[in-house]
């Protein structure tokens, strides 16, 4: 395993086609945890409008939700988010804010779908 390869997979994983590997690539993004425009097609209509009257929203929230999948997938404490994300007080008020509505019920269902849809495909290159 010098190489990086275990021994039993010289032919190649059937799991890892081209078309895989650019379906899961996420060297492209700032963060391994930030997420790709198909995730933030499937998460952006779950999140409410703003609400009227007042400031208009301030924050870009593709970036607040980053923000929360950085220090999710990450486990760093809040004080220690990095610099390029939205302020640790603007996240946490979104995640308080989630945590209580029905967002985070809703953002876990299509998380549970993508696993599951990621799970078929898995079980589709084996079966090969």
């Amino acid at each position: 395993m010098i190489q990086g390869r275990r021994p039993d997979s010289l032919g190649g994983s059937p799991m890892w086609t081209s078309k895989n590997r650019r379906r899961y690539d996420r060297s492209r993004l700032r963060y391994p945890s930030d997420l790709t425009d198909e995730e933030w097609a499937l998460v952006e209509p779950l999140i409410a409008p703003a609400k009227r009257g007042g400031n208009r929203r301030h924050v870009v929230v593709r970036e607040v939700v980053n923000g929360l999948m950085y220090i999710l997938s990450t486990g760093c404490q809040w004080r220690a988010i990095a610099k390029d994300l939205p302020p640790r007080s603007t996240l946490y008020d979104y995640f308080d804010l989630w945590s209580t509505t029905r967002f985070m019920r809703c953002a876990a269902k299509v998380c549970e779908q993508l696993l599951e849809e990621r799970e078929v495909v898995i079980c589709k290159a084996f079966a090969h």
